[in-house]
């Protein structure tokens, strides 16, 4: 008996258990993603006109990711409901590129994966999403076709909107925090210039100078017939200080650019693209600006605000953060102390509170049991008891028959209502079903045990001598087996 055949019978187009990733799980992205939902959803989504910091610890396979999907659907929806008040969402859920900028960065010794995070800090962690932000920003002002980003409509951005200061802005972050690796960082930055129309000819006037004197010294020379002249120093040495200024701005946007780059320990930049960038900009635009040359987050976070300040001005009104897979990396492997390395910098209130923007950060349960053995000093910097802590991302059994029950019915065949009860015949009943699916905890537990168990109903009868219904005994037979793996997992001895 195949499962199929098992499925048609009830009504079921497609197995309603077959994927236990939500990233590549057609049933949750096509029907469950709007209407199915974890118990503590309305705290971790929050009000996007509001966007607020949420930390949620769960188990592997409790809907960490999912959660991160619907929060982006959601917010496709609510920029598309609100094109005046959108919501510019950032996903911060691919650490590999970071960590391996990082990790180069640092000398032979501390290239070990805990000598490198005990090195890491908050402003890495403001560098990289302001890389990921910036860089979307950029793609969206250019009409990057090829590029996407979470919530991000197609419609071209209102640049107009943008007065001069901003404008500088949006060159200022670019030259700092674009990196895409689509194109090059100078050739993509003057599409930008040319886009926003951002004028740098008053930025050549040291070549003016140096060319000028240079042409005024031959001019004199021809003139008085003084070729004599060339044979003394006195024309070299006033030549020479004619260009001496466009040499003093090399060495100081040299100096500068070498500085950023030193700093900026996420990103991969070239000193000499960026000093020709930077030097592009006229002397009273960039006089005083922020730049990231210090290993400290208070220029950091003048770049946010700015960032967050055209943003307003192209009808943004937050930006939403997503954390998410940071036990994926493969320098942290699953490690918890590699974990807790990297994620504590970011448990800081300025940056959980700063101001029009929401971390919500997906976290390992393992981080969870780590928060209490911390001392006072972790805690009053933290701020966890006004972050939205959701400290266990758990499921009870009747919140799981939910989510199987709406499964099964976003798989029904035209003109059927299918349900889960109808699956099974009157020896397992409802009360069952949700005592033993709480048992499971997780949506993935509950999806491999409804696929073993499909698979051992069906193997157990022959497509002559089909049985529609499952009866306890296959139940409690596979339930029971699949609890012993899943007890062999918990302790690190099994795949799960």
């Amino acid at each position: 008996m195949k499962i199929q055949q098992f499925l048609d019978h009830h009504g079921v187009a497609a197995n309603p258990f077959a994927d236990e990733d939500a990233q590549t799980d057609s049933v949750f992205k096509g029907s469950c993603i709007r209407n199915v939902f974890h118990p503590t959803w309305d705290k971790i989504y929050g009000e996007p006109s509001e966007p607020a910091a949420s930390v949620v610890f769960g188990e592997k396979g409790s809907g960490k990711t999912a959660i991160r999907l619907q929060i982006a659907r959601h917010l496709d929806d609510f920029n598309a409901d609100h094109p005046q008040g959108q919501v510019f969402v950032v996903a911060y859920d691919d650490f590999n590129p970071f960590l391996d900028r990082f990790r180069d960065r640092c000398s032979r010794r501390n290239r070990r994966a805990d000598r490198m995070l005990g090195r890491w800090r908050l402003w890495d962690h403001i560098d990289a999403i302001l890389s990921l932000a910036v860089t979307q920003l950029v793609d969206r002002i250019l009409e990057i076709k090829h590029a996407r980003h979470p919530a991000a409509r197609d419609e071209a951005l209102p640049i107009a909107a943008l007065d001069a200061p901003q404008i500088r802005d949006v060159m200022l972050l670019a030259a700092c925090y674009d990196h895409s690796t689509a194109e090059n960082m100078q050739q993509r930055w003057h599409q930008l210039r040319r886009k926003l129309r951002f004028r740098i000819w008053p930025s050549k006037w040291d070549w003016a100078v140096g060319i000028g004197v240079t042409l005024l010294v031959l001019i004199v020379i021809a003139a008085w017939g003084q070729w004599s002249w060339l044979t003394t120093i006195w024309p070299y040495l006033i030549i020479a200080a004619g260009w001496a200024p466009r040499g003093w701005r090399l060495l100081k946007w040299f100096w500068k650019a070498h500085r950023v780059v030193r700093n900026t320990r996420v990103l991969n930049h070239s000193t000499n693209l960026l000093r020709r960038v930077l030097q592009s900009f006229p002397g009273a635009k960039i006089v005083g600006q922020p730049l990231p040359e210090v290993p400290r987050t208070d220029d950091r976070y003048e770049m946010l605000s700015k960032l967050q300040g055209v943003l307003r001005a192209l009808n943004f009104e937050g930006v939403l953060v997503l954390v998410d897979r940071v036990d994926e990396p493969y320098l942290i492997n699953g490690s918890t102390e590699l974990i807790r390395a990297l994620v504590w910098p970011m448990l800081d209130n300025k940056l959980l509170k700063h101001p029009g923007l929401g971390l919500k950060l997906l976290l390992p349960i393992e981080l969870e049991r780590l928060i209490d053995r911390e001392d006072s000093d972790f805690h009053q910097r933290a701020r966890l008891d006004k972050q939205n802590l959701i400290r266990s991302l758990s499921w009870t059994g009747q919140s799981l028959y939910d989510v199987a029950n709406a499964r099964v019915a976003a798989c029904a065949a035209d003109g059927s209502s299918p349900t889960l009860d109808g699956l099974f015949d009157e020896s397992v009943d409802q009360r069952r079903l949700m005592e033993a699916f709480g048992s499971l905890r997780v949506p993935r537990h509950l999806f491999k045990f409804m696929y073993r168990l499909f698979t051992t109903h069906c193997n157990a009868h022959s497509d002559e001598s089909p049985v529609w219904q499952i009866n306890s005994g296959t139940f409690e037979s596979v339930l029971a087996v699949y609890q012993r793996d899943q007890d062999a997992f918990d302790r690190g001895v099994g795949a799960g």
